[in-house]
């Protein structure tokens, strides 16, 4: 240990440098282990199940050691440090608690009773779902009611398509409307975008894709639905009268709300230099409250409650597993997109402004969308956001059509793969738990393909122009 402490002070200086670090440095190579990993998770559920389902953490582990290990050879210690630390101090810890806090929350909320699946009370519950999701963000609005949903369409054959669009609506789309719905607009709001002028633009948006999608969803449903008196199915949880228990728990989401609205306005000005990643007291401040909500329901939910809702830690420690090793193996594409026109992904940066230099917003849409498919919407909404301007005031006021587009590409495309948005993952994990069997990577995205992609091709012609 003396021996150690010497050589981690003498690499601090190397890594508070290394934390500015140029991504026109890197080529397209360095972004082979992300690609790794993305086809990991795309084809040994298919090909391997079983050692996928027992090694799943140590795959991601290899991608981001397939990264790092060479990172540090040739650009030394330092850098490699530098992005482990920024990953998981500015990025990984935060967003994990929030997840944390939102599942061990909303998995104290139980929904005794059981509603009959029906294409109507589908609807209704998706619809729900999708107004609670910019209320309580997507991630609290989808642990809340996927549970409920899947119960209610246990004795259904055909029940695949009930847990996508449920992804669709309530684990992204709904989340457009406030700072607090996604990630993304969490991080505008961050830089400045006033609170209310997400909800003012996005509205149509949303309203128009949340109306598609919810009429889609009833006659497919009802298509399946008819399809159910062709075989004899066995109701496990017989229809009855609905009781809601562990209500309190509602007060502690709105506490996790608050908490994260609070990292947002609070300002006190003091900062912390964590081995080269800076931290505000705000956003300690929010994360150990996050811990202190999460602990506080586990420590007053009867243990019935959690039980009723099969409750178990397993969707979340796979979303912790794998999301470590994308965070890590992704952070090169960032760095690259990052560094704009200087970077070598140059080519894909000059198609969002013509000669002239005017932002495209069509482009921007699509851009951000595509690019939030596969990266994490969050980090990428702020490479773009820095790309078109980066100053609120100005995006708000002269730039607010690219503002709209950018927003609406990382929100709305998030739900194009499973990775693109967090709780897209955690549904997936909660609905296979309960014995669904979910579609594979591509699988999804064949569903993702054919129903999101004419709803945003629409989207791009009516909001987002030359």
């Amino acid at each position: 240990m003396k021996r150690f402490l010497p050589l981690l002070l003498a690499m601090l200086p190397a890594l508070a440098h290394a934390a500015d670090f140029d991504g026109a440095q890197l080529g397209l190579a360095w972004a082979l282990p992300f690609v790794g990993i993305l086809l990991s998770i795309a084809l040994f559920p298919l090909l391997a199940p079983h050692f996928w389902h027992a090694h799943f953490g140590k795959v991601a582990g290899f991608w981001a050691l397939a990264f790092l290990v060479p990172f540090a050879v040739v650009y030394g210690a330092g850098n490699a440090g530098a992005v482990i630390a920024h990953a998981l101090i500015d990025e990984y810890i935060p967003f994990i608690l929030l997840l944390f806090a939102l599942y061990t929350v909303s998995g104290g909320i139980l929904v005794w009773g059981n509603l009959h699946g029906s294409p109507k009370v589908n609807t209704a519950i998706l619809a729900l779902g999708t107004v609670c999701a910019s209320i309580m963000g997507t991630t609290g609005a989808a642990m809340l009611l996927i549970r409920p949903l899947l119960k209610a369409n246990d004795n259904r054959k055909h029940n695949v398509h009930v847990v996508v669009f449920f992804i669709f609506l309530v684990a992204n789309i709904g989340g457009g409307l406030t700072p607090i719905g996604d990630p993304p607009l969490f991080l505008g709001f961050l830089k400045g975008i006033s609170f209310f002028w997400t909800l003012e633009h996005m509205l149509p948006l949303v309203a128009l894709n949340s109306a598609i999608l919810l009429t889609l969803f009833y006659f497919i449903d009802r298509h399946f639905y008819s399809k159910e008196d062709e075989v004899e199915a066995v109701d496990p949880t017989p229809d009855s009268r609905l009781k809601l228990f562990g209500k309190f728990n509602f007060f502690l989401i709105a506490a996790v709300v608050a908490a994260v609205v609070m990292s947002g306005v609070w300002k006190p000005g003091i900062d912390f230099h964590v081995l080269g990643t800076e931290v505000g007291l705000q956003d300690i401040v929010r994360d150990v409250l996050l811990i202190v909500i999460a602990l506080v329901s586990l420590k007053f939910t009867p243990k019935q409650v959690r039980a009723g809702n099969d409750f178990n830690w397993d969707p979340i420690l796979e979303v912790a597993k794998l999301f470590i090793g994308i965070f890590l193996a992704m952070a090169p594409a960032i760095a690259i997109l990052r560094a704009g026109e200087a970077g070598h992904l140059a080519s894909l940066v000059r198609l969002v402004s013509d000669p002239g230099g005017a932002p495209i917003d069509s482009m921007y849409f699509w851009m951000t969308g595509i690019l939030s498919s596969f990266l994490d919407n969050a980090p990428t909404y702020l490479v773009f956001f820095n790309l078109a301007h980066g100053d609120a005031a100005h995006m708000m006021g002269p730039m607010a059509s690219t503002l709209l587009a950018i927003s609406a590409g990382a929100v709305f495309m998030g739900a194009m793969t499973y990775i693109g948005n967090a709780p897209n993952f955690m549904v997936k994990a909660v609905a296979e738990d309960r014995g669904v069997k979910m579609p594979s990577f591509f699988g999804y995205m064949a569903w993702s393909i054919a129903i999101l992609l004419p709803c945003f091709v629409l989207t791009s012609l009516v909001f987002f122009h030359y």
